[in-house]
């Protein structure tokens, strides 16, 4: 693809954000549910697709995780169709006024929501994405502009071809949902550089890629899609349920962004909680990595020692790190150093230590008593989620519709001078 094909893309993507800007929210409610329907009565095109991508992926020596990414199974198509037709029910933040007052001199002011106008997405093995931020933006009012990894490029064809058909159908411009297929890495240098079209990035990947958007991009960047998710189990944390959640927060995806990486014990209950935990999570197929803190709690041979580099990344695999801290504040010490913002949780049972923790975790999102693995749009009744931002600035944790919007001050005079 050429650099002037992009531009075009882009400048596309601004004409038909005006388009979609001034739908009323029947009409965006009426395109998501014939887009819902149209995926389910093209399942076996799309799953054809996926199946070609995922074996190519496969011969080319995909790492597994990345693999359960990449699979769109009948199932997780419907399950995407269904949570376009979440999207239809959620509010629509569009129109919505904020706040007004009247300034005096037969001047009323108020600050209403507005669509952002064109999003550009950038994301790897992951085809759901491709569906839940295009629908997400269409509800919004917004153009998008999606730039999928090569590994899921005939996925992607086909989802699109899909969404832009049903566009057409609706009297809308095709060109509201548009594809970077190209496996040209060039290009996505080149589509930071579209600010005169694109109003925001958001890049959903690894770390390499997140540091290049931020470095490169002329275009607001949300940052997120990285999790290095901690579970703080205090020494009054009932120890049953506790393994539950562990289990839950570590096995049952442990591909995704909050799924929990490093499992830190209070030192009171290590040598009794270790071992259990051993036992539990080792017969679900888990592989510990244990600091110098935690190695004596571990009977030989059931852990390995940790690196510096594990503690500072995603295992997205059944590998997870265990710590032993001797309380709460230790707890939130190795979570400023190693943690990356998306997601903290503790167990226990003081509320006292609860309201510590809370406090003083710098997360998007933390829990207490509770799973990492909530740290979703859907759980958070957002519907689909764009990202989950690991940032401060514009929205923070899953960014749902209200992050795909911005706002304009609106002044009615009277032909009002100041």
């Amino acid at each position: 693809m050429e650099t002037n094909r992009l531009l075009t893309m882009g400048q596309a993507a601004k004409n038909a954000s005006y388009a979609l800007g001034v739908c009323d929210t029947a009409a965006k409610n009426d395109l998501l549910r014939s887009i819902a329907k149209a995926l389910r009565q093209a399942e076996g095109p799309i799953c054809a697709a996926n199946q070609q991508d995922v074996q190519e992926a496969r011969e080319n020596g995909m790492a597994s995780a990345m693999l359960d990414r990449l699979l769109l199974s009948p199932q997780r198509l419907q399950a995407i169709a269904a949570d376009v037709e979440v999207v239809c029910s959620l509010p629509d933040p569009v129109g919505r006024v904020l706040d007004g007052a009247d300034l005096g001199r037969g001047l009323n002011m108020v600050r209403k929501r507005v669509p952002l106008g064109v999003v550009a997405v950038i994301y790897e093995a992951r085809p759901n994405v491709t569906v839940d931020v295009a629908t997400l933006c269409l509800k919004a009012g917004n153009a998008v502009i999606l730039r999928g990894g090569k590994e899921t490029r005939r996925t992607n064809e086909a989802l699109v071809a899909v969404m832009r058909g049903v566009l057409a159908a609706h009297n809308l411009p095709e060109d509201a949902v548009q594809a970077i297929t190209d496996p040209d890495r060039t290009l996505v240098g080149d589509l930071l550089r579209l600010d005169r079209y694109v109003d925001m990035v958001i890049p959903r990947g690894g770390a390499g890629l997140q540091r290049f958007c931020q470095e490169n991009s002329l275009i607001p960047v949300i940052l997120g899609g990285i999790g290095v998710c901690h579970i703080f189990v205090d020494a009054t944390a009932k120890q049953p349920e506790s393994l539950v959640v562990l289990e839950n927060a570590k096995v049952q995806r442990p591909s995704v962004c909050n799924s929990v990486e490093t499992v830190l014990v209070h030192a009171g209950i290590a040598e009794e909680f270790i071992p259990r935990m051993v036992a539990y999570l080792g017969a679900l197929g888990v592989r510990f990595h244990a600091t110098a803190q935690a190695m004596p709690f571990f009977a030989p041979g059931t852990a390995i020692p940790v690196t510096e580099e594990a503690l500072h990344s995603e295992w997205l695999t059944l590998d997870v790190n265990v710590h032993v801290v001797p309380g709460c504040e230790e707890a939130l010490t190795h979570i400023r150093a190693y943690g990356n913002g998306h997601s903290e949780a503790i167990l226990t049972e003081c509320m006292e230590t609860a309201h510590q923790f809370v406090q003083g975790a710098d997360a998007g999102a933390v829990f207490v008593n509770a799973s990492t693995r909530f740290n979703d749009g859907g759980q958070f009744g957002l519907g689909a989620e764009v990202a989950v931002s690991t940032q401060k600035l514009h929205g923070r944790g899953p960014l749902g519709l209200d992050a795909l919007t911005t706002y304009k001050w609106i002044a009615q005079g009277n032909y009002t001078v100041r």
